[in-house]
């Protein structure tokens, strides 16, 4: 054993035989707190025997028969590796025919002339001592017989009708099955009462051989082969079990108690069968191990209680079956310690202002001390949130102020004792540059200077470093740094390029860049600017695995320097013709080492831009393909996301052809129940982008890991990410719903949120759906017009706004997760109170005379309630549109007409009208209507002005008296009197003209004579007046001039468009011919006619 160490040396070089030292071997390790131990090693040597001499016989084979030719390898240890060879040293073919089998026998399905040969070899390799053993030659000699006789298919290899095979979990399973028969037979696999596992299935040795990687329990079962040929076929059904050597789920860790403390070692393992559990202590049997009264055995786990000093020891946990075993060491260390503080007293910690600062207080003891900080002498103990307290003993000041300098004290304390330690904290001024060097562009041979000035701590020294492209500055006299600046004498284009000033102190470091670009001098006519020519020569060097070293000749730069060179590159092997961008380097450089990926074949070219722009590309490189390797990185957006409540769907972004660093790109996708003790279920797909789990529990979490493989092995291991099964509907409503209702429109629901396990997915939120049943007011139901709010979240209320008073209502609340909605609560009804109605549907005022005026009115469209009463205000108007006195009456609901009486002549009223509930008034309709003149006075009623307008009448004017009309009159009956002579001299010079005659001939049926019984005049109809009156050109409801009144009143003639006159008294309007009269329509009231457009309808 060497010494100071644990390593034992078996040393056989000088002599000695390794068969002496064949045994188990084992590992103790033991001082005077307990003894670990090893698991065991087996140390066996390595055999490589020669064949026995053995007399073999010539094979005297028939055309078409089977034919074995036993190899029968000596036992060595490793096995050794067959193969058959002539004595060429030629493997000899192998087809469906011809095979080798697992054994080393080398099997013909059928044989053929061609097989005779004397030089059948079978070789063994042993690997472990490098040796080569071969058996003698076998002779097989095939003798022809017409014709050669076809058979059916038999099995060579295993025999009889069924078999068995175990094999361990994780190992590969090998099944093979060899036919004899002829034509040759074909073999084909299958998994009674299920499939082969998909993605670790292969077949070889010409599908005689089935190989499963990774087996198992899960694979276990009934595999059949079939070999079939034109004449039949036959089968062979081996059944499989899969056994697991042990393996853990919980290995024992370390503990460290205190005396006193309770504690437990937990040691579980699975494998099958089922391993045995059994621990021991020091290195010996817990049975017969010394006795300690504060452990107890319970099966898998030892439980500490209470444990004193002497209960320091280690543990050992054993889980073994017939397959294989493991072993564990535990140490159980009981302290009894008083705290020890590690981190040096009075150590200086330095931090620049409004950065972390952390003071360390590195502690040990047992039982675990608690840690407290001060600050200054007397200070009192650190807390809030501008502190940090790390377990390990720590202070964190997040962001460290001036202020925070002084002393900072750590105090732990523990049941056996108390230390304490100071540190100090400085906090120093941040270093600054105030001024920054600027971006330059200067011709050549010119001189250029950057700034760098700057602000620092007083108690830190700073230094200053100038660089050219993150480079030191050239070994040139030109380039004279000052303490606040650089300048550059004589410059030259090499001096292109990013000058940097980099500040540097013992805590922080500061740097600011800035560009110089130097141009020729000013150009004269004949110079011309272009894009650079493109670069040419590139050459690839130094190529290695992962790198490759690019250089190239820069093109003519066409009186404009070369800014940067662009490098592009095509992949040949995944993506020929296309080419992408590799990297840029600055126009002084003409070497770059590239990185390089595996399994892509590359091809370089070079882009030269300058201020004018980009050059062609050059020519392309030679092309270099690197070697193969394991993926480098594994899919991205990995996603668990259910599409049915029993499947998980996972998805992820696969690599692109070049990150597949190599052939045969696959994924391994693995996925277990999270939160649940269960072992990563794996399959490996093809590059594909998504697999489907079926058969899942509906809405449970998962933790997925997607990992990429090529034929050269696996990527890094993945890192996990959480998915959920499928979604379901959700199980059950919302309960104990209730309704607030805080106004006649508007009204709060309240619900208990719903368990989350019933959701059966992601919680959405809540829909309230609600509906209006009735009208209180009307008893009159309607169609159900649901309406439905959404709460998003995990809200348990919402508010129903626009709820229309005096009425029932229904509601219902449903949860919704991702699938859709559940079950609906119980309707929940509920009642609006009343509200203020909406004004009156009409108001009609019809029936004029002298002192009278007849309303009628429509009961609101909306009552909102049960109706109390109406209100009318009316007040009179005069020509001056000042409002008189207001009157206000109150009428019952019931009622739906008044006659006002004892009202004055010829006076405009205005009428304000709205209903009542209990819970107040609506809003009003208004209108306008004047009471009937007396003696001539024209009287009528206007148009109504709808809604709550200004009390403003409109106005008024009694035109009969005014001096221009009369004028008017007087000059309309002097163009009558000029007009009937004109008539008369035209009748008397031109003879006799029939007026009457031609009028009795041309009848308009439009125009009547005067009506004798009462005086008044015909009505006269416009040939252009034969279209329908405009709305709002209603006849007044009471159409009908009385006896009593003036025979020559112009009522009758006031239907066309209405007439105006202007405050100059100029008239405004349009001939209109009279219409037959037509009944008054729905609430609509009329304009007063204008006497004006009576007249201009008889002229």
């Amino acid at each position: 054993m060497k010494p100071n160490s644990g390593t034992l040396v078996i040393n056989i070089m000088n002599g000695g035989k390794a068969e002496a030292y064949e045994g188990v071997y084992q590992c103790t390790a033991r001082n005077e707190r307990g003894a670990a131990i090893s698991n065991n090693i087996v140390i066996r040597p390595s055999r490589s025997p020669l064949w026995t001499k053995e007399k073999l016989e010539p094979n005297q084979v028939r055309e078409g028969d089977s034919l074995v030719l036993h190899c029968r390898p000596p036992v060595g240890l490793p096995p050794p590796i067959i193969f058959w060879m002539d004595n060429a040293f030629q493997r000899l073919p192998q087809s469906e025919r011809v095979s080798q089998g697992l054994n080393g026998d080398l099997y013909f399905s059928n044989v053929q002339p061609e097989d005779t040969r004397e030089d059948y070899i079978c070789y063994a390799r042993f690997n472990h001592t490098q040796t080569i053993q071969q058996k003698q030659p076998i002779s097989v000699k095939v003798f022809s017989t017409k014709p050669v006789t076809e058979r059916q298919p038999i099995l060579l290899t295993p025999t009889g009708s069924t078999s068995t095979k175990v094999e361990l979990r994780g190992n590969v399973l090998l099944l093979e099955c060899i036919a004899a028969g002829l034509p040759t037979p074909v073999i084909r696999w299958i998994k009674e009462g299920g499939e082969l596992p998909a993605n670790r299935t292969f077949f070889e040795n010409f599908k005689k051989t089935l190989k499963i990687v990774d087996v198992s329990e899960a694979d276990s079962g009934n595999y059949k082969c079939i070999a079939r040929n034109i004449l039949g076929s036959a089968h062979h059904v081996i059944s499989v079990t899969v056994k697991a050597a042990p393996y853990w789920i919980t290995a024992p860790r370390n503990l460290v108690l205190s005396p006193g403390e309770d504690g437990t070692l937990i040691c579980r393992a699975n494998g099958n069968p089922k391993p045995n559990i059994s621990w021991l202590a020091n290195g010996v049997p817990i049975a017969i191990a010394p006795e300690d009264p504060s452990r107890k055995v319970d099966g898998d786990t030892i439980i500490f209680s209470h444990v004193q000093e002497r209960s320091s020891a280690v543990y050992q946990c054993n889980a073994s079956n017939e397959y294989g075993y493991l072993l564990a060491n535990a140490f159980v260390n009981v302290l009894a310690e008083p705290p020890r503080i590690l981190t040096p007293a009075n150590k200086l910690y330095q931090v620049i202002a409004d950065s972390p600062a952390l003071l360390d207080c590195a502690y040990f003891g047992s039982p675990k001390p608690e840690i407290e900080w001060f600050k200054g002498v007397k200070g009192s103990i650190l807390s809030g949130s501008e502190y940090v307290f790390h377990d390990n003993g720590t202070l964190e000041i997040p962001v460290a102020q001036k202020d925070s300098t002084g002393t900072y004290t750590c105090v732990a304390r523990n049941e056996l004792g108390k230390i304490q330690n100071e540190v100090q904290l400085e906090v120093k001024d941040p270093t600054m540059i105030i001024k920054q060097p600027e971006y330059k562009v200067i011709q050549r041979y010119g001189q250029v200077s950057f700034e760098c000035i700057i602000k620092h701590d007083s108690t830190l020294l700073p230094t200053v470093i100038w660089l050219k492209d993150n480079d030191e500055l050239p070994d040139d006299e030109r380039f004279l740094v000052g303490k606040d600046n650089l300048t550059i004498m004589n410059v030259t284009d090499k001096d292109d390029g990013t000058y940097t000033c980099i500040v540097n102190t013992t805590l922080d470091s500061v740097s600011a860049s800035a560009v110089l670009t130097v141009v020729a001098a000013p150009p004269t006519p004949a110079i011309i600017y272009a894009r650079p020519n493109p670069p040419f020569d590139l050459e690839l060097t130094g190529q290695l695995e992962r790198s490759v070293e690019l250089s190239w000749i820069p093109g003519d730069e066409n009186n404009s320097p070369i800014t940067n060179f662009v490098i592009e590159y095509e992949d040949g092997l995944h993506e020929p013709g296309v080419w992408h961008y590799q990297t840029e380097v600055p126009g002084t450089q003409t070497t770059v080492q590239l990185k390089l990926s595996p399994y892509v074949n590359y091809s370089f070219r070079v882009i030269a831009v300058n201020e004018i722009g980009r050059s062609q590309p050059s020519e392309p490189s030679e092309q270099y393909l690197t070697k193969s390797a394991n993926p480098d990185e594994n899919p991205s957006n990995v996603q668990g996301i259910g599409s049915e409540p029993d499947n998980l769907v996972i998805t992820w972004e696969s690599l692109k052809g070049f990150q597949s660093n190599g052939p045969g790109l696959q994924y391994k996708v693995s996925w277990r129940q999270k939160d649940v003790d269960d072992e990563w279920t794996s399959v490996i797909v093809a590059n594909v982008s998504k697999y489907i789990v079926s058969g899942t529990p509906t809405f449970v979490p998962y933790e997925i890991k997607v990992q990429a493989l090529n034929d050269l092995g696996y990527a890094p291991e993945p890192s996990e990410v959480i998915g959920h099964s499928g979604e379901d509907l959700p199980m059950v409503a919302p309960g104990n719903v209730q309704v607030h209702v805080i106004n006649s429109t508007l009204a709060k629901v309240h619900w208990d949120p719903v368990p989350l396990k019933t959701v059966r997915g992601h919680l959405q939120g809540y829909k309230v759906y609600y509906w209006k049943v009735q009208s209180l007011s009307r008893r009159s139901r309607r169609h159900v017009e649901k309406k439905i709010l959404t709460f998003r979240g995990n809200k348990t209320f919402g508010m129903l706004p626009g709820l229309e008073p005096y009425s029932s209502y229904k509601l219902n609340v449903r949860v919704v997760n991702g699938k859709g909605e559940g079950p609906a609560s119980p309707d929940k009804v509920f009642k609006t109170p009343e509200g203020v109605p909406s004004s009156p549907s009409f108001l009609k005022i019809t029936n004029p005379t002298l002192d009278s005026l007849t309303l009628e009115w429509g009961s609101p469209t909306h009552p909102n309630g049960v109706l109390t009463s109406y209100i009318l205000k009316f007040q009179p108007i005069n020509n001056t549109h000042e409002l008189g006195p207001l009157v206000e009456i109150r009428i019952p609901a019931n009622e739906s007409s008044l006659i006002l009486k004892n009202l004055n002549y010829s006076t405009r009223y205005k009428f304000y009208f709205n209903a009542q509930t209990s819970v107040g008034s609506g809003s009003q309709i208004t209108e306008e209507a004047v009471t009937i003149m007396d003696e001539g006075k024209m009287a009528g009623i206007l148009r109504p002005a709808v809604g709550a307008g200004k009390a403003m009448a409109s106005r008024q004017v009694d035109i009969a008296t005014q001096g221009w009309f009369i004028g008017l009159m007087c000059a309309v009956a002097l163009l009558i009197l000029i007009l009937l002579i004109v008539c008369f001299i035209r009748r008397n010079k031109g003879g006799k003209y029939p007026v009457k005659e031609k009028e009795d001939a041309h009848a308009d049926p439009e125009i009547q004579p005067m009506k004798e019984d009462d005086g008044t005049f015909g009505e006269y109809s416009d040939a252009e007046d034969h279209k329908p009156l405009k709305k709002g050109s209603r006849t007044p409801s009471d159409r009908t001039v009385k006896k009593e009144d003036s025979d020559d009143s112009l009522v009758d003639y006031g239907e066309g468009v209405n007439g105006q006159f202007n405050e100059d008294g100029s008239f405004i309007g349009q001939y209109s011919g009279k219409k037959e009269k037509e009944p008054a329509e729905g609430n609509e009231s009329s304009e007063a006619p204008s006497p004006v457009n009576a007249m201009n309808s008889f002229v």
